[in-house]
């Protein structure tokens, strides 16, 4: 594990084991890196892994603007200190904004790109309530727990909720509003669809992602441009689907590498 200065922040992440491709794990929104403890061991196998904490977020500290467009600007300083100049971004919901950020305007560092449940391409009708719900509710802490109901279904573990349920609690109260807004509102927005989609569009390399809602499925299938890019979905799961099912995540993940890479 380490620290690294990273301009106005310093971010903490682990490096872990070996091979030929480089995975960067980005984890969502009030999360961190622990997000990924049951996918390290087997994906470090057979590749390199750098899981982070973005700035604000768990071990990292919080800079002046803690919005994804830092966040990416963050990410790229970090490869460049690590020697990285191509890897495979895996991205949770807000870490797929930040991932699919990186895609687009740094397209010679990702080589591909794993998206899960992102937190991009809602109807508006969906941002409006999210940013007045969290808006009304006075205190982020708050808005946040009740927003985090959301994210699950009736097979969801009672552990998953705790332990994120504590991560958002442990998350200072203005990087929680300051990248929420930003995910929903303002000109580097991608909250929503259609808006975001000549953005998204612009995704050269090869895309996969998971969804739970065959409609996203679909939607985003249709914004493809790499021939290797896939779409999977997976009915009955919570936003949080990797964590949900863990193995089977990391199976169907590193079977899509080895066919992108031949």
């Amino acid at each position: 594990m380490a620290f690294a200065e990273i301009g106005d922040v310093r971010l903490y992440y682990t490096d872990d084991g070996s091979g030929e491709s480089t995975l960067l794990l980005v984890h969502g929104w009030g999360a961190d890196s622990h997000e990924w403890i049951h996918h390290i061991p087997a994906l470090a196998r057979d590749h390199r892994v750098i899981a982070v904490d973005l700035r604000g977020h768990g071990y990292s500290t919080a800079g002046p603007g803690n919005t994804p467009v830092e966040m990416t600007d963050d990410l790229v300083r970090l490869c460049a200190s690590l020697d990285i100049s191509g890897c495979v971004v895996v991205g949770h919901s807000m870490g797929a904004v930040i991932g699919s950020r990186l895609a687009v305007e740094h397209p010679s560092l990702v080589q591909a790109l794993v998206v899960i449940d992102p937190g991009y391409g809602f109807p508006a009708s969906i941002a409006s309530m999210s940013l007045r719900m969290f808006r009304e509710a006075g205190d982020p802490h708050a808005a946040a727990v009740q927003l985090d109901q959301w994210c699950y279904t009736a097979a969801s573990p009672a552990w998953l909720r705790e332990w994120h349920r504590r991560r958002l609690l442990a998350t200072p109260p203005h990087v929680l509003a300051e990248a929420f807004e930003a995910l929903w509102a303002g000109p580097d927005a991608l909250g929503t669809r259609p808006d975001c989609d000549d953005y998204l569009a612009r995704r050269e390399c090869p895309v996969l992602t998971f969804h739970t809602d065959p409609r996203r499925t679909a939607w985003e299938s249709g914004l493809f441009k790499h021939p290797s890019s896939q779409a999977v979905t997976w009915p009955g799961s919570g936003h949080r689907l990797h964590e949900e099912r863990p193995a089977e995540f990391v199976l169907v993940l590193n079977h899509w590498l080895k066919e992108v890479s031949r």
